[in-house]
């Protein structure tokens, strides 16, 4: 059974911007554009320049990323420019860390414990 207050918090409004951020950094050239906004603000030729794909299709991967609220663009004279907000994976952040309070499992341990547990009781 759902923990009722975390259900309720990530309901809504809350769960749907989720879904915008998760649905936002599952394809690669998007976290590709996040880690290379992590440098410094840039340009969207610059952004654009290291991708094998036309400037209309990165133009669409940054709709995305600023519709989900990861990134701002903003015109600076005739050039745009990408820059990362930070804030706006809080919340998926939280949600993660929310499954943090497991102890990780260690598979090698575990599955030295199902061989001997699974062994003939005169090969234990």
């Amino acid at each position: 059974m759902v923990d009722q207050p975390a259900a309720l918090w990530f309901s809504g409004a809350m769960s749907n911007d989720l879904d915008t951020v998760f649905a936002a950094i599952a394809d690669p050239t998007r976290r590709s554009i996040l880690a290379m906004l992590l440098e410094d603000d840039m340009a969207v030729t610059d952004v654009a320049e290291p991708f094998d794909m036309s400037l209309a299709a990165i133009s669409k991967h940054l709709v995305i990323l600023t519709k989900a609220g990861l990134i701002s663009q903003e015109k600076r004279g005739r050039v745009k420019w990408c820059k990362l907000e930070p804030d706006a994976m809080r919340a998926a952040s939280v949600w993660m860390q929310g499954f943090g309070q497991f102890e990780p499992v260690n598979l090698d341990a575990f599955e030295r414990f199902l061989e001997t547990e699974l062994a003939p009781p005169d090969e234990r």
